[in-house]
């Protein structure tokens, strides 16, 4: 909408005037390209703020500076929704047909574990909204703005636009504002950019298409200042934030469904068919055949179904995947999402921040620059330990004057500190370069005490440089001063001898090595002093001068984790692609990636910036992808877009982060992966796994963790499967042929959830397949039954099928009574399901070796609990009664097990079989 100016006296006095309404303010499209003085009239505001009533107009038009919350899914829905799945659907059927015929126990029986397997849902079910909360949490509580022509305390939900704002060090910015005035502020915005250190602001405008990491002219709410003073005039609040456009995005992201899901989904779709068609062929044979009544037709239809539904399959995958957590937990990988756990083990692509992930996030001092030489430094991080080296030797101060003269100016101009924790973790105090240049200092064995400081210019960003006016021991005064190469080369004269004293200045010699450590990825700071007039006791830019002695350069890096690099080779062994997405530049992030090995050894680091990925479709950067390895100056948007493009190809994706800017690209992610030690709130909510350690190397671990979770949950599967495949063969069979049901079906969700379960939950222990990070990714569309696991499952089906209705039969026509043939049944079921077991063990290998018996002591464990389990269904009374059981004797279990020995030896005949077709 069009504005009307402000008059003169709102905008000389920077209020509305009281009684009047003021011009309505008009949304300012790009603030950081404007002059202050175009972003105050569009706002309808002055330097001098905005009076009461006018910020109450304002308030009510705009809506309070908080996010706006979300509306939630009842409990009761949610909880609905797990029983939305068309096994579960045939349950509930069975279940409603046994209360139409009055069998309660089996109602009741069917209708837990219906109940029980929503439950364990809705427990497990992570809640997506948590991450718009942790995204509230960083907004600030309270503001210092310009009321009334007074400064004062004003809470920060009350700020509108046009509202005049002042920040500080250590201040959290409370709203998106427009810099008035800036005194050295540095604004620590990681969280939103992905910056590793704080952004120099200037009020300046810059570009319209300046991306989020380069709007110097900026303030963004939920940033911290770092150091220095602002003001500034707030341009958007609440939802319409930088913040809040994240926030949105968060909302917006759809959830993608993990591969084992949608497999299990697609598995329980087929067998739903399967299960429907069979049970009307039943129907139609036991009425037209055998001319069976309606309520004997019900029954068997049931026992079917109940019998088909492998019910016990997701309380199956859930328990194992729990067991998964907890050995994930123990690697510092934190799940908060189960379904996570088996995603990471199909990681095919791990797009991964820079800062704090791959790198330290703790600047470190890797090479010094003098004019005699060019010195190594050993050593990661803030914690002093660490030689510093020449051509291999290590550097004494005592022999290295150009050395000690460069430290000493380092230390004299620098107010940063480090120390470490009760934890025994270095950390600084001040501007992280400047805790670089201490740490160096410190290794070196640099020496200041006696110095006294005079004065200081504190460091902004129009100059570049810091400097400090300090009086030596020797009583000599000198101006010391740090900062950019470019500045303190336009203000050098000379540059330090070998003897000591000043020498010509070799300008084309320091531009190269400038250039050549700025090459190589490295920040790069220089030193010089300047003796001082003894009467001197203030500091400004003009004191500084132009006759400066150069004393050197130093390059600073955020190094990599020296785990990263060994974690990154693992997974290109693993065939797991690893990007680079940062919000750094592009140089530091390429030099990053040559040493962290992203690229193999001779080959070129492709890259793409913000800025090239604003101007390409969807399609194009699609083409590309797979290609570039280092995105840098991204924003979320184009994070979203990368992981899109990928899953595009098909990729299974994992993206890391720590920042709030992060986390829409996390929810989008197949696996979504949060730094625990320095991630945000909002990026650890809306995360899938949240890495204790804040280190690369523990997503790789947590990957080969994945796969073998994986490996054992398919195991369990082709386990658990012949359970129901047998003992609806026999319900099939028995109506086929006009015989009494061998198994009724209560007894078949005994075994089923108790026998069943107990031991395939065994199996979830296994030890991961040697070689398990030697292979390829599994593609996403393969499913969880391969065809080898099919043939498996189907023959190990009519194995444990045909031995159980043998079973039955035989007791039949050995003279037992109906509990007893339905009670040796179940026996010879539940034996033939502990002899199927020790197969399942080695799938590709042969289970015929007394290595079955060790290597994880929960299948015995779980042998011995099921077979205490059988022996109370086959002999205590009140299991009588539940489940129609009866005792049997030794005869009985003979007769069982011998059942169970054959169908060992089948199955391993199959299994055999199956190498020799695969060889």
């Amino acid at each position: 909408m069009t504005a009307t100016p402000p008059d003169d006296r709102a905008a000389s006095d920077g209020g509305t005037v009281p009684g009047r309404t003021a011009a309505p303010a008009r949304e300012v499209p790009h603030p950081w390209a404007d002059d202050p003085a175009a972003v105050l009239r569009a706002l309808a505001a002055g330097r001098g703020g905005l009076h009461a009533d006018e910020a109450a107009r304002r308030l009510e038009r705009y809506g309070p500076n908080r996010l706006p919350t979300a509306p939630r899914e009842h409990a009761v829905v949610r909880f609905l929704r797990h029983f939305d799945d068309v096994l579960i659907y045939i349950l509930l059927a069975a279940a409603v047909l046994k209360a139409f015929l009055g069998d309660w126990v089996d109602f009741t029986v069917i209708l837990v574990v219906a109940v029980a397997n929503a439950v364990v849902g809705l427990v497990q079910e992570g809640q997506a909204e948590r991450a718009l909360d942790g995204i509230r949490t960083m907004l600030s509580l309270e503001a210092t703005a310009l009321r009334d022509g007074e400064w004062s305390a004003v809470e920060a939900d009350e700020l509108v636009p046009g509202d005049v704002v002042r920040v500080r060090s250590g201040d959290k910015v409370p709203a998106d504002a427009r810099l008035l005035e800036a005194t050295g502020l540095q604004v620590d915005e990681s969280a939103l950019t992905g910056e590793s250190v704080p952004a120099a602001k200037e009020v300046a405008p810059v570009g319209a298409d300046a991306g989020v990491g380069d709007r110097a002219s900026m303030l963004f709410s939920g940033t911290i200042v770092a150091g220095g003073t602002g003001v500034a005039v707030v341009t958007a609040t609440g939802a319409a934030t930088e913040i809040g456009r994240i926030q949105a995005l968060v909302a917006e992201v759809d959830h993608l469904e993990t591969p084992l899901k949608r497999q299990l989904a697609r598995l329980g779709t087929l067998l739903s068919r399967g299960i429907l068609v069979m049970a009307a062929v039943m129907l139609v044979v036991g009425r037209v055949i055998h001319a069976w009544d309606p309520p004997e037709l019900i029954s068997a239809a049931i026992g079917f179904a109940v019998a088909a539904v492998p019910e016990g399959l997701p309380a199956l995958v859930t328990v194992t995947l729990a067991l998964g957590v907890q050995q994930m937990a123990r690697r510092n990988a934190i799940t908060r999402r189960l379904p996570a756990v088996e995603a990471l083990g199909s990681v095919t692509t791990i797009c991964s921040d820079k800062t704090g992930t791959l790198t330290r996030n703790e600047m470190t001092a890797r090479t010094v620059v003098t004019a005699d030489g060019t010195y190594d430094v050993e050593g990661l991080g803030y914690e002093p330990v660490g030689r510093l080296t020449l051509d291999g030797a290590a550097a004494s101060l005592d022999t290295h004057g150009d050395l000690r003269a460069l430290l000493e100016a380092a230390t004299l101009c620098n107010d940063a500190r480090v120390s470490v924790d009760d934890a025994g973790h270095w950390r600084v105090v001040g501007q992280p370069t400047e805790g670089a240049l201490r740490t160096l200092a410190l290794k070196a064995g640099a020496d200041t005490t006696g110095a006294q400081r005079v004065a200081a210019l504190p460091f902004e960003s129009a100059n570049k440089l810091s400097a400090t006016l300090d009086r030596l021991p020797s009583g000599e005064l000198r101006v010391h001063v740090v900062g950019a190469p470019d500045r303190l080369l336009e203000r050098a004269s000379a540059q330090r001898g070998p003897d000591g004293r000043p020498a010509p200045l070799d300008g084309a010699r320091w531009e190269a090595a400038v250039n050549a450590l700025g090459a190589r990825g490295l920040r790069v700071l220089a030193a010089a002093y300047r003796p001082a007039d003894a009467t001197t006791t203030t500091l400004g830019l003009a004191d500084v001068g132009t006759g400066l002695v150069l004393l050197g350069v130093v390059g600073i890096l955020d190094p990599p984790r020296p785990e990263a690099v060994a974690a990154i080779a693992e997974c290109h062994r693993a065939g797991i692609a690893v990007k680079m997405i940062t919000g750094d530049h592009a140089g530091t992030a390429v030099a990053i990636a040559r040493e962290l090995g992203i690229v193999p050894p001779g080959h070129d680091v492709q890259a793409l910036t913000g800025a090239e990925l604003e101007v390409m479709s969807q399609e194009q950067l699609r083409t590309r992808v797979r290609d570039v390895d280092v995105y840098a100056r991204t924003s979320p948007e184009h994070k979203i877009r990368i992981v899109r493009a990928l899953q595009s190809h098909g990729e299974v994706v994992a993206m890391t982060g720590d920042g709030v800017n992060d986390a829409p690209a996390l929810t989008r992610a197949d696996v979504g992966i949060a730094m625990g030690i320095k991630g945000t709130e909002a990026t650890k909510e809306a995360a899938e796994i949240v890495l204790a350690d804040d280190n690369f190397a523990t997503i790789e671990r947590a990957v080969e963790e994945g796969r073998r979770i994986y490996d054992n949950i398919r195991k369990s599967v082709v386990f658990l499967l012949p359970t129901n495949g047998a003992q609806s063969l026999v319900i099939l069979v028995a109506v086929l042929l006009g015989l009494a049901l061998p198994l009724t079906p209560v007894q078949i969700l005994w075994v089923n959830l108790v026998t069943a379960v107990t031991l395939s939950l065994s199996l979830a222990y296994e030890p991961a397949e040697p070689g398990v990070m030697d292979r390829p990714p599994r593609s996403p569309r393969e499913p969880v039954l391969s065809r080898g696991s099919l043939v498996l499952v189907v023959t190990a089906s009519l194995f444990i099928g045909g031995v159980t209705l043998g079973v039955y039969l035989a007791e039949q026509r050995l003279g037992g009574g109906d509990g007893v043939a339905r009670t040796s049944a179940v026996t010879a079921l539940v034996l033939g399901q502990i002899a199927f077991l020790l197969s399942c063990r080695f799938l590709t290998r042969s289970s015929l070796t007394p290595r079955v018996l060790v290597g994880n002591r929960a299948v015995l464990l779980a042998v011995g609990a099921l077979l205490v389990l059988q022996l109370v269904f086959t002999y205590a009374p009140f299991m009588h009664t539940w489940f129609e059981s009866a005792p049997i004797g030794l005869r009985d279990w003979g007769l069982a097990a011998a059942g169970a020995v054959v169908v060992l030896l089948l199955t391993e005949a199959v299994k055999a079989m199956g190498r020799r077709a695969r060889r």
